[in-house]
């Protein structure tokens, strides 16, 4: 035993599930040509929608809201919808949306809800919730673990408003969502306080140029706004 290891307070060894993911974490690094671009947008109008519904008495959360945004800007941009397997680009009709989990004992995982472009805010809601469960129960189909088009990951309740996920291979694409915070901004001009989010957006650049990724990422936000 080394000096360093008689001072470490614990030691992990990385394998097993926590060594899969860190090999699949170093995989999608040195195979994807990974860019990520970020923005911030106003998320007034997005909470405003949350209190609306909770009236109404429905459990949207809202990160269910950002995937009714994400679903929405896809359909606009189909080409980020996409993943590259065995040397091709392959860009889909469906879009089945992943949700980034962490688990106890360091565990991440990306359960997929298909078709998520299909269902309406409530069902995507509903297919979101029992996925996460089932993720935290054991009870994941492979091609729920492994079958996603593009993936939400939000680290939101944390102070971190910009990151760089790395992309769920063999996807294209990945959006970050961070903190919700307040800022001056001119509004009308007006001085005003308003709720803005910082949004990550990383993609592969084998598959996705800078530009269209950009647009994308922009487009995200007026749908976020203008709701």
């Amino acid at each position: 035993m080394t000096d360093t290891d008689a001072d470490a307070i614990k030691i992990t060894p990385l394998k097993g599930l926590r060594g899969m993911i860190a090999n699949n974490m170093r995989r999608s690094l040195d195979e994807a040509a990974q860019l990520t671009h970020h923005a911030v947008c106003s998320v007034e109008n997005m909470w405003l929608r949350k209190e609306k519904m909770a009236e109404q008495g429905m459990n949207i959360s809202i990160e269910d809201l950002l995937a009714d945004y994400l679903v929405r800007t896809l359909k606009k941009h189909p080409t980020m919808n996409g993943r590259i397997e065995d040397g091709e680009i392959r860009v889909y009709r469906n879009i089945d949306l992943s949700f980034a989990i962490g688990l106890p004992g360091g565990k991440l995982m990306a359960p997929a809800v298909f078709a998520a472009d299909q269902k309406d805010i409530q069902e995507r809601a509903l297919a979101r919730r029992d996925a996460l469960q089932r993720a935290k129960t054991g009870g994941l189909t492979v091609s729920e673990m492994t079958g996603g088009t593009f993936t939400l990951t939000n680290i939101g309740r944390s102070r971190v408003r910009f990151f760089t996920p790395i992309i769920n291979l063999p996807q294209l694409a990945i959006l970050g969502v961070g903190e919700t915070y307040t800022e001056l901004v001119i509004d009308n001009g007006q001085l005003a306080e308003k709720r803005m989010m910082g949004l990550s957006l990383t993609f592969d650049h084998r598959g996705i140029d800078g530009a269209p990724a950009a647009d994308f990422l922009s487009d995200l936000c007026q749908e976020i706004e203008s709701e």
